[in-house]
């Protein structure tokens, strides 16, 4: 019997077609990058999905954004490998990585957060508590974008782009646990308490109401 066709993200496919034009020599080692509204239109994705494989490819040292000059070719190294071991990972396996850096990541929420985060947060659960029990793709999206505010939250620029790398395989673990009606749902709830306790400043609370977000 042949093996299921896994679904490839679009950030994947992203991934790859900018992978390829650079292997190709279309933009070489050194070479600036399209502007991101015309390398959306080169490639025939979204400039959501462009940014985010622009940032990944960032982060795994292949690209360089310079401030107001635009992004270069910096590398040839491969991060496809990585995405594809990430992709790989077992729904448990995920968890036990997202908790490594979403719950200590709280817990410096608490302590690190400003009042401009506090704003952003209120703003981006009430964003995710209106889509929650409507359409999955769009409530895993705003979810995301919570917990990406947590984490910012925190002031750790690296647990913030690690964070950011590791988004599509949170994404993926997040639609086949909540998808699964046979698998047990936290209460929505525990979304609240986590920024009642980031509020607060209770970094103890705050790494418990993440922990039990984590099931």
């Amino acid at each position: 019997m042949p093996s299921p066709i896994q679904k490839r993200s679009l950030v994947d496919i992203a991934l790859e077609q900018i992978r390829i034009r650079i292997d190709e020599g279309t933009w070489p080692l050194g070479k600036r990058l399209p502007p991101e509204p015309e390398l959306a239109e080169t490639l025939g994705m979204s400039r959501n999905t462009v940014r985010e494989a622009v940032r990944v490819l960032t982060f795994s040292g292949v690209l360089e954004v310079r401030q107001g000059d635009g992004t270069y070719v910096r590398a040839c190294a491969n991060p496809l490998d990585t995405m594809l071991v990430l992709a790989r990972s077992s729904v448990e396996q995920a968890l036990e990585a997202r908790g490594i850096i979403e719950v200590e990541a709280s817990r410096l929420a608490a302590q690190r957060r400003s009042e401009a985060d506090i704003l952003a947060l209120r703003a981006a659960l009430e964003a995710s508590a209106v889509r929650h029990g409507g359409a999955l793709d769009d409530y895993i999206e705003h979810d995301l974008i919570f917990h990406q505010r947590v984490v910012d939250s925190a002031h750790n620029p690296v647990l913030s782009e690690l964070y950011r790398y590791f988004s599509q395989v949170i994404r993926a673990g997040l639609e086949r646990t909540i998808g699964d009606p046979g698998r047990p749902q936290p209460s929505f709830e525990l979304h609240r308490e986590l920024l009642d306790a980031i509020e607060r400043g209770d970094a103890d609370a705050a790494a418990s109401a993440n922990r039990a977000l984590l099931i």
